[in-house]
């Protein structure tokens, strides 16, 4: 990596991202995250060609002078940036994306004594706030944040705002946890439920019977009563005849 290029990009992307920045004189003399982030540059050059005692030699004198230890093995991706640098550690496996910022006392560390890759891989335009804490063999997604103070043990996926002791998420894509599940429960609630339907369907029909049922036993009560009403035109009739007789008979 060319090296003036890095600091001509650096430069620019302090510029974009600290409202307090000035001029490029200022910033290039001032900012020990720069200083820190140009120091890694050359002792990751290092590293790599075999000098390893060298390039441990001049991260601690870096470490002195800025109040940030970077370990030379750590890769870092373009535009890194430590806004006020003071009490940053990263550990040797580290593995952090472009466009990514911390703030002071952020620690990028690992759990214990574990074997290989045992510090946090960072993505793409991850920020992470003052004295957050991210810790093991663990990937923060890109765009994701991690408040201040938070101590992240697990994976955290893209997109993510992550805050507490540890660390959970409370914000996904924009959208905060409990409103996400709302707007899940109420697209659920907005899908065709085939049971509800085959259930309203059931009540239709059971109503249909019940109607019927009903009526069949009005039918049949009227039918009763035209029986009687027949049955008492019946015997009106034959009273009146008796009646009729009796009179014919006494003139």
């Amino acid at each position: 990596m060319n090296i003036f290029k890095v600091i001509k990009e650096d430069i620019r992307t302090v510029k974009e991202r600290d409202p307090a920045a000035q001029n490029v004189f200022v910033i290039w003399l001032t900012y020990p995250g720069l200083h820190a982030r140009w120091s890694h540059v050359v002792e990751h050059w290092l590293w790599n060609r075999g000098l390893k005692s060298l390039a441990r030699i001049s991260s601690q004198f870096t470490r002195f002078m800025t109040g940030t230890e970077i370990h030379p093995a750590a890769v870092i991706g373009r535009r890194f940036f430590i806004d006020h640098a003071m009490g940053v550690i990263i550990g040797e496996t580290t593995v952090i994306g472009d466009d990514v910022t911390l703030y002071q006392g952020v620690t990028l560390g690992g759990t214990g004594n574990e074997i290989g890759k045992r510090h946090p891989t960072l993505g793409n335009k991850v920020l992470v706030g003052v004295g957050a804490s991210i810790l093991g063999n663990i990937a923060i997604g890109e765009n994701s944040k991690v408040g201040a103070g938070a101590v992240v043990v697990d994976d955290v996926p893209p997109n993510c705002t992550v805050i507490g002791i540890p660390g959970r998420i409370i914000a996904r894509d924009g959208l905060r946890v409990e409103d996400e599940l709302l707007h899940a429960q109420a697209h659920r609630e907005s899908l065709p439920d085939p049971t509800a339907e085959d259930i309203h369907e059931l009540d239709l029909r059971i109503g249909e019977l019940e109607c019927i049922n009903k009526c069949a036993e009005v039918m049949k009560r009227l039918d009763e009563r035209v029986e009687e009403v027949e049955r008492l035109y019946g015997r009106l009739e034959e009273l009146e005849v008796k009646n009729n007789v009796k009179g014919e008979s006494n003139p």
